[in-house]
């Protein structure tokens, strides 16, 4: 599969996702929201329990690394998995900046030490946890992620220090058939 990104939609959605921070009060600086990318790890290889990506699923991470790379992540956090890490590896070296672990066992703490660190984050996580991180996290997750399939999906939670939480979901990478 050849990884084409269309980046008028690409750029677009991240104008509207991450722009719309700056319609939200702001008194000063302290004001500013947390915002939290969350993908699922992309296409990986069949078998095992920890398995690597597909040719498919570098070329994901890839797009990842290309639509987020003006976002202002400031922290990049992964599970232990081979195909979380590798996910998160080239928007990491893109932004010059360390992987951070966590435990997929324990999102209420995790979605406590977002909230905490403020910022913008990107965390990579599993099918079966990225949609319960952002529920964690006050956002709506949607329709389950179709685990055989759906590798593309893109959430923005934007958790501001008073007021509403918002999630925009984005697709990125080659459409997946659905």
């Amino acid at each position: 599969m050849q990884m084409r990104i269309d980046r008028r939609w690409a750029i677009l959605g991240l104008l509207v996702s991450v722009g719309m921070a700056s319609f939200l009060p702001q008194d000063d600086t302290s004001s500013e929201p947390l915002v939290v990318f969350l993908v699922r790890h992309a296409e990986k290889e069949e078998g095992g329990r920890d398995p690597e990506l597909s040719k498919d699923g570098l070329a994901r991470s890839k797009a990842l690394a290309h639509v987020l790379r003006d976002a202002k992540i400031e922290h990049v956090h992964s599970t232990s998995y081979r195909r979380t890490q590798s996910t998160a590896a080239p928007i990491a070296e893109v932004l010059k900046k360390k992987i951070e672990s966590y435990d997929p066992r324990s999102l209420p703490a995790v979605a406590e030490r977002l909230r905490k660190a403020g910022s913008r984050h990107l965390v990579v996580g599993h099918s079966n946890t990225t949609p319960d991180l952002v529920k964690a996290l006050g956002g709506e997750p949607g329709s389950p992620i179709e685990e055989k399939t759906e590798y593309d999906r893109l959430y923005v939670v934007t958790v501001p220090k008073t007021g509403p939480v918002t999630t925009v979901l984005l697709r990125y990478g080659e459409p997946m058939s659905r």
